[in-house]
């Protein structure tokens, strides 16, 4: 198949919503299905896609058409209903990074959903504001909005002010009030 301007744009893509699809699923393996479900999907109605509209936001938005898709009909399937088997798939933290790591999920997960989505779609894949109020079909200073709050709440679930306080002083730099007795 010869080399298209859409097909090439596609490609070069993929790693960005692997990242998104990362993001949102945790689990690379589902993750790549579903970039190959919205990759498929995306391919079949190229024909549709209108050849002055951006790409990226027309193929974040199908990915994440087909998360929330498949989102709805998992919870018309019930699995590990006392959750036994989810228990016994944990391990503990082995390193540093995968510590923080779930700390950052774990505060993710308190997020609002829409907070949650417009924070993974411009800081972690990488989307304007404009691409990411268009993926998500609001307004540019709904998704700012959405954006500044969601960071906010991470600060302070990740580094809450006493924390924050303990670390900027604990090499023995001097307070602003003065030492400390």
């Amino acid at each position: 198949m010869p080399n298209s301007p859409f097909k090439d744009e596609v490609v070069r893509l993929i790693p960005q919503l692997r990242a998104y699809a990362t993001a949102l699923t945790r689990s690379r393996s589902e993750a790549d299905d579903l970039v190959q479900d919205a990759l498929v999907r995306a391919w079949s109605y190229r024909a549709a896609f209108q050849p002055d509209a951006q790409l990226k936001p027309w193929l974040f938005k199908i990915l994440r058409t087909r998360f929330y898709t498949d989102i709805a009909k998992r919870r018309l399937t019930v699995q590990d209903v006392d959750g036994q088997f989810a228990a016994s798939l944990t391990c503990s933290a082995e390193q540093e990074w995968r510590v923080e790591y779930s700390e950052l999920l774990e505060a993710l997960d308190t997020l609002s959903p829409d907070s949650r989505e417009a924070v993974l779609l411009v800081l972690a894949t990488g989307l304007t504001y404009e691409e990411a109020a268009q993926v998500c079909g609001c307004p540019v200073g709904t998704m700012k909005s959405r954006v500044n709050r969601a960071r906010e709440q991470l600060t302070l679930l990740l580094d809450p002010p006493v924390n924050r306080s303990r670390s900027i002083y604990a090499d023995g730099g001097h307070h602003p009030a003065g030492p400390t007795p």
